[in-house]
């Protein structure tokens, strides 16, 4: 039998409206999408009412449904208490949102180590984990951590040591081969380090020694034959997310701790939607080979 792999994206990188996300996806022929930003507003600044009246119905009518949160939690300095605690309120509703449209993942981070030795951080790092897994273990919703540049979990390593040490079946990884690349890792030592606790994987590719991000299976995330071996030998089942990160989009400069000028210098297409669908379509091919 044929393993069930499905394609979803950050759609905020199409266009800030969720509309035209919407329709974007749907002329690729999706069905799902990652939930990030939507009509100028980040997901954790919504509220669930807003989610029930303003956002669901429009996905319903779409006929689109969402693969994950692409929430900021975790997206803290270690050492700021009062934004821990603000998280974890916000991640009380994120979870009631997965609940509502009908979602089970919730991407998030391991806090920012700016200016800090990772190493030092780790006990912390692990509680205020663990308080946001207990979060989640009440709603039956799956953290899923991002390898992302700047953080504790960055390299595969530390992603081992949080995973590891939480053991919890409602905290798993979200595999980011560019984010990998960028750190100076072996994306294919990564996954045979972290497959195991993979629920989630995303795409987007970098080239070694460079922050900016290239098309799908141009750079050096490996991504054709980790797939490949994910897919035909490991048994990955599930979500493929888009993560192109090809035009400078609404959402960015949220996402990083650089200017994002220096993520994107130049627009690899003329716009959102084309971006996406170059990196749609660059999967595509991948996985037609496999």
């Amino acid at each position: 039998m044929e393993p069930k792999i499905i394609i979803s994206g950050f759609a905020d990188e199409i266009d800030p409206q969720l509309d035209v996300q919407l329709k974007v996806v749907k002329d690729l022929g999706m069905e799902y999408i990652c939930f990030r930003a939507a009509d100028g507003k980040g997901v954790a600044e919504y509220t669930l009412e807003e989610v029930k009246e303003v956002i669901k119905p429009r996905l319903d009518a779409a006929g689109v449904k969402v693969s994950s949160l692409g929430s900021p939690i975790g997206k803290i300095n270690i050492d700021d208490e009062e934004a821990y605690a603000k998280q974890l309120e916000q991640l009380d509703t994120l979870c009631q949102i997965c609940n509502e449209l009908d979602c089970k993942y919730i991407r998030m981070f391991s806090f920012w180590m700016v200016g800090k030795n990772p190493d030092d951080w780790k006990e912390e790092v692990l509680k205020k984990l663990r308080g946001y897994a207990d979060v989640a273990a009440k709603y039956g919703v799956i953290l899923i951590h991002e390898n992302e540049k700047d953080i504790y979990g960055d390299i595969g390593s530390r992603c081992k040591v949080i995973l590891d040490e939480l053991a919890s079946p409602n905290f798993k990884a979200a595999f980011d081969f560019a984010n990998f690349v960028q750190c100076g890792e072996n994306t294919a030592e990564c996954w045979e380090l972290l497959k195991e606790h993979v629920a989630y994987i995303h795409i987007k590719d970098a080239v070694a020694g460079k922050n900016e991000n290239v098309v799908c299976a141009t750079g050096d995330g490996q991504i054709p034959e980790i797939l490949a071996k994910a897919i035909r030998e490991d048994g990955y089942e599930g979500f493929l997310t888009l993560e192109p990160h090809l035009v400078l989009f609404a959402t960015l400069q949220s996402l990083e701790v650089v200017d994002a000028t220096e993520v994107i210098s130049e627009n690899k297409a003329k716009d959102g939607a084309e971006g996406y669908a170059m990196q749609y379509n660059a999967l595509k091919e991948v996985l037609a080979k496999i």
